[in-house]
């Protein structure tokens, strides 16, 4: 008789350990689930954001910093300076081993401007770097607003990480699209989407992590 009840309580026991491992594995399907489903929504917006984010038609701030990183970068960055939308340009992120220069061979405009509105800044390797550099500059000068120019691919991580070192400063996005792609089609063009995924990752790693 106690043999018996010893059985059936280990019958219950091994039944309601099942029973918890299934409860388990449901709850972690769900959040699977749940997770992708945020992440995959959040991917869409962040994609549809880079694809429709306009060029301001006239941008004005106290200063412009330009990433490097892609083409066409300094140059759209030497025109706003030489319009007028700005009176100094930061350069963050210049190889140790290119010199003011070199980079004014790029853009008539900036060898103009080069010696009197123009710092290079050549400390930052990434862009948090490029965020703290732009954050030493701004600082130092006592400037209020910013344009960031980068591509538009690389704008909505940018803008995070340089909003979290000058959370008081007005950022005005300048993205720029160097290879002339269409971000609209950018369900048709895998290396686009591969770009874009990896970007997100990297974006919603730099707001949440």
């Amino acid at each position: 008789m106690e043999q018996e009840a010893d059985m059936s309580a280990e019958r219950r026991s091994v039944h309601a350990g099942r029973a918890r491992t299934r409860f388990t594995l449901r709850l972690l399907g769900a959040l699977a689930i749940v997770g992708f489903s945020a992440f995959a929504g959040g991917f869409l917006v962040f994609a549809d954001h880079v694809a429709n984010t306009p060029l301001p038609e006239r941008p004005r701030a106290d200063g412009i910093v330009a990433l490097t990183g892609g083409a066409h970068r300094i140059e759209d960055a030497a025109s706003l300076l030489g319009r007028g939308s700005a009176e100094r340009l930061l350069i963050t992120g210049v190889n140790d081993r290119t010199s003011g220069g070199a980079l004014a061979d790029r853009s008539p405009v900036l060898a103009r401007l080069l010696r009197c509105c123009v710092d290079l800044g050549y400390e930052a390797e990434d862009t948090r770097g490029n965020a703290i550099e732009t954050g030493e500059w701004a600082r130092e000068r006592g400037y209020d607003s910013l344009i960031v120019v980068t591509s538009a691919y690389h704008m909505p991580r940018s803008l995070a990480e340089i909003g979290e070192e000058l959370p008081d400063v007005k950022l005005v996005p300048y993205p720029v699209n160097p290879d002339g792609r269409d971000y609209d089609g950018w369900q048709r063009d895998p290396e686009l989407f591969r770009l874009l995924l990896v970007e997100y990752t990297k974006y919603i790693l730099t707001r949440f992590g």
